[in-house]
């Protein structure tokens, strides 16, 4: 904005300028025509009447006119050409001799004069007067653009410091201060307001879905413990076992899906940092996949034992928990591969990968891929808390076929 504002007044101030000079300038032709008239006519005047009076040609005495008198059927004077001699009465410019001269013709007593005003050394002095004014135009430019950016970043220092505000961590500190100029308060007025609105907005949110996970999971729980309760009854039937065995896998489901819904609504902030063995974390990770009940599958960690991550433990469990259950859901039964590469965790599998479409594109939420179990929320939770701890989720196809996702947790923050 600083520059745009120095742009646009300093461009004002040269049409300003420019137009000035034009208009200084062709003043300046004008005079400088009415005082060559006049000073052809007052020389001529001078000099016919003291010829006549001494008998004699009297010539002007600056170097830059020349006088000639011409009788009737007599040689033209040295230095006067015949196109000038010619000229009729009165005055005129003439351009033949490759220079602007200006020419006064007169008649008196049967002889005739004939003046002759050489403008060259006038216009040299015009052109180097143009020339300071362009040159002294355009150092007024530079520096009316320097003092203009200079007010400018003077009187917009206010909102970068309120913009800086915005974006940095808030401390509860009203935007408003005292001392603000009337239109910055006005506007660090509407941002408190604003804010205000929002964490009562948050505050409101984060209530109700607390309340939620807590009405959700007592049905759920009490649901999962009907159904565990029928499984020991030795008269059951088997199709009624079967049926039962879905009751708990489905109310499983409803529960990891409420989870992930409120872990998405919520801003999933780091709680502690804490230095974790990323080896270790993925194998306990995996084993707790299958103390779950998920399908069968081997996997192979090329990480450093001494590999360390700074992160919330239970966030990291959680974004490791998915990634190897998306890597086992699609991975066809084939190995999985959990590789640590300059900060860089990936978590590849042998599957059909992603096939033409975008791979970015899966964690978006409720998308599900390949027509696979699953509530489409896992890779949208790992790059929801991704972003919440500075990290960041890709994912791409491999060479060899598979997909492969991967975190950057980013410079300084894992160490071997």
């Amino acid at each position: 904005m600083r520059v745009r504002i120095a742009v646009s007044v300093t461009a004002m101030l040269v049409v300003l300028i420019v137009a000035q000079s034009l208009a200084l300038v062709r003043l300046n032709d004008e005079m400088e025509a009415e005082f060559i008239d006049g000073t052809l006519d007052e020389q001529l005047q001078y000099s016919i009447e003291h010829s006549r009076r001494l008998g004699t040609l009297i010539g002007p005495q600056t170097p830059n006119m020349t006088l000639h008198r011409l009788a009737p059927g007599a040689p033209l004077p040295q230095g006067l050409s015949p196109a000038l001699a010619a000229l009729p009465v009165g005055k005129h410019e003439d351009w033949s001799a490759g220079r602007e001269l200006h020419v006064a013709v007169r008649e008196a007593d049967g002889l005739r004069y004939v003046l002759i005003y050489d403008e060259s050394e006038h216009r040299a002095r015009e052109i180097a007067v143009v020339t300071t004014v362009v040159i002294g135009g355009l150092v007024l430019t530079a520096l009316s653009f320097l003092l203009v950016y200079a007010i400018a970043a003077r009187l917009t220092r206010g909102l970068e410091t309120l913009a800086q505000r915005v974006e940095g961590e808030r401390d509860g500190t009203p935007f408003a201060q005292p001392g603000l100029d009337p239109e910055l308060l006005a506007v660090a007025r509407a941002l408190d307001r604003a804010e205000a609105r929002q964490a009562a907005v948050l505050a409101r949110e984060r209530d109700f879905n607390a309340n939620l996970s807590h009405e959700l999971r007592t049905p759920l729980a009490g649901i999962r413990s009907d159904a565990e309760m029928l499984l020991t009854e030795p008269a059951l039937s088997d199709k009624a076992r079967r049926r039962a065995e879905r009751i708990i896998a489905t109310t499983d489901r409803t529960a990891t899906l409420a989870h992930s819904l409120l872990l998405l609504a919520r801003e999933a902030r780091p709680q502690g940092a804490e230095p974790v063995n990323l080896r270790a974390a993925v194998q306990d990770a995996w084993a707790r996949l299958h103390a779950a009940g998920a399908e069968a599958g081997t996997l192979a960690i090329r990480i450093d034992e001494r590999a360390e991550i700074t992160a919330d433990p239970g966030l990291l469990a959680l974004v490791l928990r998915n990634l190897l259950e998306n890597a086992l859901r699609h991975g066809e039964g084939r190995a999985i591969e959990v590789v640590l590469e300059d900060q860089r965790l990936s978590v590849c599998d042998r599957g059909p990968g992603f096939g033409a479409e975008d791979p970015g594109r899966s964690f978006e939420r409720f998308r599900r891929g390949g027509g696979k179990p699953g509530h489409g929320l896992g890779l949208a939770l790992v790059q929801h808390i991704c972003a919440a701890c500075g990290w960041s989720a890709h994912a791409a196809n491999r060479p060899d076929g598979g997909a492969c996702l991967t975190i950057d947790f980013g410079a300084d923050s894992a160490s071997a």
